[in-house]
C-alpha cells in the first residue's frame, strides 16, 4: 500500500469539516459555542496509542461504521466534565447516560455527513454505545493490536465554559485505502471540495505505508537518543518519552501550540529532509527544566542563564532526534545553531509555518515529555520536514 501524503491531507480536511459540523450540532444542542481547535491524523502502533491515552478517564459514545466507510467513530470527554455537560442539556441532569448517548449520536452523525457527501455513499452507523473508560479503552476493540493504524482526532473546545470534546475515527482498510493510495490521489483531490490545496505533483509525495509507519517509530527512537545525550551532558538521570507522531495542517500548528507563553528553541534542518524542528515548553516547565540544569538558582527563571541552558538542551535533543532519522533513512542531516524563543506559543511557531507554508500544507507534530531528576515537564517537538524530500527518503527506504 502506497500512501499519498496529500491524499491523506485531503482526508484530514474532511475530518476537520466533519468536526465543524459536529461542533455546530453540539452548539445547537447545548446552547454554547464550540470551536474546532485542531484536527490531525496519526499513524501509530498499539503501544503508542496506549501511552498517548494513559491516565485519561473518559465518558462518551462510540458507533460502528459500515457502507461508504468501515471502522468506528468515538465522541469522548473528560469524566470530570460530565456534570457541566448535563447542566447544559434540557433535562440532562435527570437523563444522565441517555442524554450523553443522544449528544454522541447527534455529534457523530454530523461528523460523518461530510465524509458520506464526499464519498457519494451512505455511511451507516450502529446504535450508539455509551461508555466510561480508562486510558486507551476509549478506542475501539482491536485498535491496540495493530503495528500501525490510522487515527483521525479532532478536539472541540467550548468558548464560554470549561467543556471540551474529542472525536476519534479509526477507519478500517478497504474503502479508506482507496482514498489514500497513490493511484487515486490525483483523481480524488479535485473532488474533495478544496480539501487539499497542495501545490505541485501529487506523485512526488507518495510513500509506502510501511515507511510512513517507520517514520512514526523514528520519533520514539530519537527520544531515546535525546535522553542519552541529555544524561551525558548533565549527569542527571533523564528520560524523554514520545507517545506518537501526528500529521496536521501547517495552518493549524499555531493553534496547536496555543496562546499560553512558551519558551524553547528552533532549529533549521539542512540535508534530506530539510525543514525545521522546534522544541517548546510551557513557561513554567521551561523554567523548571532550566533550573534543574543549573548549579545555582537563577535570579530570573528565564533570564540569560536559563536561556543558555535551554539552548544547550535543545542542541542535544535535536541532535538525538535527527541522528536517529539520518541513520535509518540513510541520509545526512545537520542543524543550525539554536534560536531561543520566548513568547505566546502561537507566535513562536508562526514564522516557521509561514516560511514552510510557501511550499507545503502539512507537518508532523511529536508529542513528547521530558523528565530530569524528578522534574516532570511537558514539551512539544514540532518536526516540520520538507514533505517532498521526506517522501523521497522514505520511498528509498522501502526499496532497501
Amino acid at each position: 500500500m502506497r500512501v499519498d501524503v496529500r491524499a491523506l491531507g485531503a482526508c484530514n480536511r474532511l475530518a476537520e469539516r466533519g468536526a465543524e459540523r459536529a461542533a455546530d450540532a453540539l452548539a445547537d444542542l447545548t446552547g454554547t459555542d464550540l470551536a474546532v481547535e485542531v484536527t490531525g491524523a496519526s499513524v501509530a502502533s498499539g503501544e503508542d496509542l496506549a501511552e498517548a491515552f494513559a491516565g485519561r478517564e473518559s465518558i462518551g459514545v462510540s458507533v460502528g461504521l459500515d457502507g461508504g466507510l468501515d471502522g468506528e467513530a468515538v465522541l469522548a470527554f473528560d469524566s470530570q466534565q460530565a456534570d457541566a455537560l448535563l447542566s447544559l442539556l434540557p433535562g440532562g441532569a435527570s437523563m444522565g447516560r441517555s442524554a450523553v448517548t443522544e449528544v454522541g449520536n447527534i455529534a457523530l452523525g454530523g461528523f460523518l455527513d461530510g465524509w458520506a457527501n464526499y464519498l457519494g455513499q451512505a455511511i451507516d452507523m450502529t446504535p450508539p454505545r455509551y461508555f466510561e473508560a480508562d486510558g486507551a479503552a476509549v478506542l475501539p476493540d482491536g485498535a491496540l493490536a495493530g503495528d500501525g493504524v490510522f487515527l483521525f482526532e479532532s478536539r472541540l473546545d467550548a468558548t464560554t465554559t470549561d467543556l471540551d470534546f474529542s472525536i476519534y475515527m479509526l477507519p478500517d482498510s478497504g474503502p479508506f485505502r482507496d482514498l489514500v493510495v497513490g493511484k487515486t490521489a490525483t483523481a480524488a483531490t479535485p473532488g474533495a471540495e478544496g480539501a487539499a490545496e497542495g501545490t505541485g505533483d501529487a506523485g512526488s509525495t507518495v510513500v509506502p505505508y510501511e515507511s510512513l509507519s517507520t517514520f512514526a517509530s523514528l520519533a520514539k527512537r530519537g527520544s531515546t537518543n535525546a535522553a542519552d545525550n541529555i544524561g551525558m551532558m548533565t549527569g542527571l538521570d533523564t528520560t524523554v518519552e514520545v507517545s506518537r507522531l501526528r500529521f496536521v495542517p501547517l495552518a493549524d500548528v499555531p493553534a496547536e501550540v496555543g496562546v499560553e507563553p512558551h519558551a524553547g528553541t528552533v532549529f533549521e534542518l539542512q540535508g534530506e529532509p530539510s525543514g525545521y524542528l522546534a522544541i517548546l515548553f510551557e513557561e513554567e516547565s521551561a523554567a523548571a527544566v532550566a533550573a534543574s540544569m543549573l548549579p545555582t538558582e537563577p535570579d530570573d527563571p528565564l533570564g540569560d542563564m536559563a536561556e543558555n541552558a535551554l539552548c544547550e538542551l535543545g542542541n542535544v535533543m535535536t541532535s538525538g532526534f535527527i541522528d536517529g532519522w539520518a541513520n535509518v533513512l540513510g541520509t545526512s542531516i545537520a542543524h543550525s545553531p539554536p534560536e531561543f524563543v520566548h513568547d505566546i506559543g502561537s507566535a513562536t511557531i508562526s514564522p516557521i509555518v509561514a516560511e514552510l507554508g510557501r511550499r507545503q500544507d502539512y507537518g508532523f507534530v511529536i508529542d513528547a515529555a521530558i523528565q530530569t531528576e524528578g522534574v516532570q515537564a511537558q514539551c512539544d517537538v514540532y518536526a516540520l520536514p520538507d514533505e517532498r524530500e521526506l517522501a523521497a527518503a522514505l520511498s528509498r527506504l522501502s526499496e532497501t
